[in-house]
């Protein structure tokens, strides 16, 4: 499969799962022990690229052999995987909690706490190298918020995100079916519902042409492949506003760009690489003279592991410089600082100087 390629037809995913099936099957027909191979997600099986824009696994993983220990796990894995194909071939879904539950009906290779239902199914995802959603099994939550000058194509009908009165168009469990019609301009990605309620409340999105999508903290995964989605169909750029603190830059930024190590398997679905971060920069809180609140220890460990670990900060030199300069500041700002003010300064005066000032932005 391409890395380039991030939406796959039913026919190449149930390609894959029976050919998992196939190969498990040969090697009990040889009276050979069968075996299972993912890779190993974590931070240390990655790689950043800055040409491929995302976090990429290196080469290690492991291998789960039949035997006694692991004959149920082995078995779940299987199981589970026949259940994206019963779903898939009848245009179905299940998500994790219906999968937890209709594992009762698998005797001694029941799961006994959904937990272990999230394992098995991440453990598939990475053997797979496909997306959870793609192989039927829906996350069971929604996403974020999207208002703006877009119309949604969901199952035939056209979703009008400029006519969603006081309110705005909650982002579904699974977005691969949607299609787009835009003229906007860009995308603009906010972390906060706050910030998101009083751009849409003055419709900021029609001054601007653009659509604003709310992230309310980490995105989740349907919310960061919705605009992945819409960025890629409709050949948008991104820009993205978190509050100014160690959190917002190496976690919701860092995630939503370049996805994570223990997601490493699937970055190349989720992740947005051609993001960019508009702010709130250390340098917005000295030219903005915002109000801050002191940097906590947990910050400062954050940020010190950020500049020691992070593959992504450690191939910028430009987020080495800010996260440098918020230790040095000792301090973090708030979105809604700008507030100080004036209740309306984010968007009429801060959000038309950044976006004319790109020499101000974060890569």
């Amino acid at each position: 499969m391409s890395k380039k390629k991030t939406v796959l037809s039913k026919e190449e995913v149930l390609k894959e799962i029976k050919a998992v099936a196939a190969r498990v099957k040969h090697s009990v027909d040889k009276i050979k022990s069968p075996e299972l191979s993912m890779p190993i997600r974590s931070l240390n099986n990655v790689s950043f690229d800055k040409d491929v824009g995302y976090f990429e696994l290196l080469g290690k993983t492991k291998t789960r052999h039949l035997s006694a220990n692991t004959i149920k796990t082995f078995a779940q894995t299987l199981l589970m995987l026949n259940e994206s194909r019963k779903v898939i071939e009848t245009n179905d879904f299940v998500n994790k909690r219906e999968a937890y539950y209709n594992s009762k009906n698998w005797g001694e290779a029941r799961f006994k706490e959904e937990s272990e239902a999230s394992s098995v199914l991440e453990d598939a995802e990475a053997m797979l190298g496909f997306n959870r959603e793609q192989m039927g099994f829906f996350p069971g939550v929604r996403g974020g918020s999207v208002v703006g000058n877009l119309i949604i194509v969901d199952d035939g009908l056209d979703i009008d995100c400029t006519k969603q009165g006081s309110g705005s168009w909650s982002i579904p469990s699974t977005v691969e079916h949607l299609g787009f019609k835009t003229k906007a301009k860009f995308i603009l990605v906010v972390e906060t519902t706050a910030l998101f309620d009083r751009l849409n409340k003055h419709k900021y999105w029609q001054k601007s042409n653009c659509v604003v999508v709310a992230t309310a903290g980490v995105p989740t995964r349907n919310t960061r492949r919705f605009v992945r989605r819409l960025a890629d169909d409709m050949k948008l750029p991104v820009y993205v506003f978190t509050d100014g603190d160690p959190y917002g830059y190496a976690n919701i930024y860092r995630t939503f760009k370049v996805g994570s190590g223990n997601a490493a398997h699937i970055n190349k679905f989720f992740c947005v690489p051609q993001a960019q971060f508009l702010g709130v920069t250390p340098d917005d809180i000295i030219q903005f003279k915002l109000p801050t609140h002191p940097l906590k220890d947990v910050d400062v460990k954050r940020a010190k592991d950020a500049l020691k670990n992070d593959p992504f900060i450690l191939a910028n030199k430009e987020w080495q410089k800010a996260i440098q300069k918020m230790i040095k500041m000792k301090v973090r700002a708030e979105q809604q600082a700008f507030a100080a003010h004036g209740l309306n300064y984010v968007h009429q005066v801060y959000l038309p100087e950044k976006l004319k000032n790109k020499k101000t932005w974060l890569p």
